[in-house]
């Protein structure tokens, strides 16, 4: 522990890593897992998931055993506490015989706060026993959507986490994701046996990130158009592509623009793939071309961007993916190119699922992303919405918002609309319950007497892709909602009574071509708005940053996020005291890196 005084959460917090408050819910989890009290904890991505069994596995005594999934983010998150003074270690098959059995030992005697281990390890027969017998602080399952049946991220080991609780029934289990929608929370706490957890859930929102959609026309053009806006300074970014073929030709062409690109895929030799990793984290690729199986394990506060060159299968990916922008609450930008035939390949690959109950489920999501693609509403509420939380004002940072659409009074529109779901007893989907407002004369209508509905032919002043828009604007706004686990019926919630009673008028966009043109506003957002003087400043801390993480080997980020430089050039910090007021400046940072940053800052004031 970096500190006689870090004896408390709040203590652990500012001297070890070196931040002055808890975020939102953070120290709430904290202390009920200091209670010995399970978890579950949804929180976005760049939220501050990791402090909230990190805090608690310094302070508990035996060792914290962190199970995660993803091998590169198991390396950056040690080699980061071990940068912050954190006793820490990860237990993977990238360890070869003699250096396991060193950490191995650490385990056995007592030298480790944490432990990252992967899911094969930690149901080795053998590890689980010597677990048994060692006092273990706590088990912190990270990536825990990974355990559920509705999680869009599958892994076989995950799916037997649950069996721990029965050998360590007084241990604390806090299980952490970025995302879940309903069904997916309600899984992963049958699935992971908690025993009476507390439910922790926190804001969606990344307000820091601006969501556009461009319908795909010329979608290299596009890119590098997007690119070109955002400036001369060189910035880290991701565009993920479905096809490994699309990743090498965007990467290629990126490269041949003059762009610092490199393409990463799942068919690339390992070698590759990590040299293209680590160079990535370390600032020396600026750009990384890859398909999603790119960028979980990427712990990587300075991504200033994240493209999307192709359609996502489903919101929970996008969501996620988007979240690796901007971690470090500055200002970033997700773009998505949308086109039409990207829905069609998409459909066929869920049409061709064997399994009925998963085809549906991987249908439903699909549609989810297509509606956000296609909204006319504020692209955040629709993100919020469909993970549950709803949001009365739009967010005034998405393409939407900055190129609003034209609006209408469609109070009697909307009354019309869930009257018509409320007559259909609220058990049809979307699709069915146009063709009745529209008096659609088909079999399955006659067949169901469903034209005998008061109900029935009241919408005719409206074309079918005008319903379409308005029903799905109700759903994004949360008049409505889509029942997955009932073949995506739509389902009245309390909000629609107020429209049924006119207690509300209602306004929503005048449907237009789904996939038009917006325009990107704006352009380059320089870092925090600095002054040219501060901008020069933080360029010159950023290259000190470079040559000391260059001779650690490690990333820079690990030295100081650009959150911490930003604040350094601006308050300009000439004493140790007043450097460890800086965000993210401990105690251990301060010893190992303050005499230099110190120097340059003093440097700085005096030219």
């Amino acid at each position: 522990m970096a500190s006689e005084r870090a004896n408390t959460p709040l203590g652990v917090l500012q001297s070890v890593f070196g931040y002055e408050v808890f975020r939102s819910h953070q120290a709430d989890i904290i202390e009920d897992v200091m209670a010995g009290q399970d978890c579950f904890v949804l929180m976005p991505t760049g939220g501050g998931k990791s402090l909230c069994y990190q805090v608690p596995a310094i302070l508990r005594s035996g060792t914290a055993i962190v199970v995660s999934p993803l091998i590169a983010l198991m390396q950056d998150q040690v080699s980061a506490l071990k940068a912050n003074g954190v006793k820490a270690a990860y237990y993977n098959s990238t360890l070869d015989v003699q250096t396991a059995d060193q950490v191995l030992m650490q385990l056995h005697t007592g030298q480790l706060d944490l432990l990252y281990v992967s899911p094969e390890r930690l149901f080795n027969h053998t590890f689980l026993q010597q677990l048994q017998q060692l006092p273990i602080a706590l088990f912190a399952i990270d990536e825990a959507h990974c355990v559920s049946q509705w999680g869009h991220d599958f892994r076989p080991e995950y799916r037997q986490i649950g069996q721990l609780r029965t050998f360590f029934p007084q241990v604390p289990f806090i299980a952490l994701t970025a995302t879940a929608d309903e069904a997916t929370r309600q899984d992963i706490l049958q699935r992971l046996h908690l025993q009476q957890p507390k439910v922790h859930i926190s804001s969606f929102d990344r307000p820091n990130i601006r969501y556009t959609v461009l319908e795909k026309r010329q979608p290299m053009k596009q890119l590098l158009r997007f690119l070109e806006a955002r400036g001369e300074v060189q910035e880290s970014g991701i565009v993920y592509c479905l096809s490994r073929k699309r990743v090498e030709e965007v990467a290629s062409q990126l490269q041949a623009g003059g762009y610092n690109a490199q393409a990463y895929h799942a068919g690339l030799p390992g070698e590759v793939r990590h040299s293209v990793h680590q160079r990535f984290i370390r600032d020396e690729v600026d750009i990384v071309v890859a398909t999603v199986a790119f960028g979980m394990g990427i712990d990587k506060p300075n991504v200033r961007f994240v493209v999307h060159y192709d359609l996502p299968k489903n919101i929970e990916g996008y969501y996620q993916e988007t979240g690796r922008a901007g971690r470090d609450g500055l200002a970033s930008e997700a773009l998505l190119l949308y086109g039409a035939q990207d829905v069609v390949t998409a459909r066929h690959f869920v049409e061709n699922q064997p399994d009925e109950h998963q085809r549906r489920v991987e249908g439903f999501k699909l549609s989810s992303m297509v509606d956000f693609a296609e909204s006319q509403t504020c692209r955040r509420r629709v993100l919020l919405n469909y993970f549950s939380e709803a949001t009365d004002s739009d967010c005034g940072n998405c393409d939407i918002c900055l190129n609003p659409p034209e609006f209408f009074d469609a109070t009697v529109s909307a009354q019309k609309a869930l009257s018509c779901v409320y007559r259909l007893n609220q058990g049809y989907g979307l699709r069915h319950v146009v063709e009745v407002l529209r008096g659609q004369d088909n079999e399955r209508i006659r067949q169901l007497n469903h034209q005998a509905l008061s109900t029935y032919g009241i919408g005719r002043e409206h074309s079918a892709a005008e319903w379409d828009s308005i029903l799905r604007q109700l759903i994004h706004l949360g008049y409505l909602l889509q029942d997955i686990q009932q073949y995506s019926v739509l389902r009245l919630t309390e909000k629609a009574g107020e429209v049924l009673k006119g207690q509300v008028c209602l306004q929503l966009a005048k449907p237009r071509n789904p996939i038009g043109k917006t325009t990107r506003p704006g352009g380059k957002q320089q870092k925090a708005d600095l002054s040219r003087v501060e901008l020069e400043r933080f360029e010159t801390l950023r290259r000190l940053r470079k040559e000391i993480a260059d001779s650690e080997e490690r990333p820079a980020y690990q030295v100081f996020g650009d959150a911490a430089l930003i604040e350094m050039a601006q308050r300009m910090p000439q004493t140790d005291a007043e450097l460890l007021q800086v965000s993210g400046v401990g105690e251990s940072k301060l010893a190992r890196y303050g005499f230099e940053f110190l120097a340059e800052l003093r440097r700085l004031q005096q030219a």
